[in-house]
């Protein structure tokens, strides 16, 4: 059963996100009280490029399974470390098209816009951490691991312990690339 494991927010830039008891998703913005609330980019590099670009990055989700991959790898980094608003179990975010939709809980609906991109702020919470959720195929192609954005579709309260619900788009489906 895929679901969500912890919610995090914080509205000060940064990257940790502290875990709470539950966030709630307002559409077209993100997650209230969140440091990259808006409809448009939040992100402090982003803005210094073009403010007026649209907020492709409301929401920051990470599977767990790639908490576990990192303990195994010798590093602790707990739901929220990294800067995620949302970590799933038991859905594989990074084998998602671009455009899936995922209902979070009973009312809330996200579509992922593609992945994360990992910034050198992770070495800041454990050195090495960057290069750990990077790697490459055998083609040599940048593989990121560090989770994927969303934006919000229908807003609700998210907490731990909600069911998600994968929603494929139809049609043509195009991989995920950073956003």
């Amino acid at each position: 059963m895929a679901e969500v494991i912890a919610v995090s927010c914080n509205s000060s830039h940064g990257i940790a996100k502290p875990n709470v008891e539950a966030i709630r998703l307002i559409a077209g913005h993100g997650v209230e009280g969140d440091a990259h609330y808006g409809e448009t980019v939040q992100h402090r590099s982003r803005v210094a490029q073009n403010p007026d670009q649209p907020n492709l990055r409301q929401v920051h989700l990470i599977h767990a399974e790639l908490l576990d991959e990192l303990a195994g790898q010798g590093f602790q980094v707990a739901p929220g470390d990294m800067g995620e608003n949302i970590t799933t179990r038991g859905v594989d975010l990074l084998a998602l098209p671009e455009g899936t939709e995922l209902a979070l809980g009973d009312a809330a609906r996200v579509r992922i816009t593609g992945l994360r991109n990992p910034c050198k702020q992770l070495n800041g919470h454990a050195p090495g951490l960057m290069n750990a959720v990077l790697d490459k195929d055998t083609d040599g192609t940048l593989i990121r691991k560090a989770g994927v954005m969303a934006v919000v579709l229908e807003g609700g309260d998210v907490r731990a312990g909600d069911t998600i619900t994968v929603h494929l788009p139809e049609g043509e489906q195009r991989a995920l690339a950073p956003v």
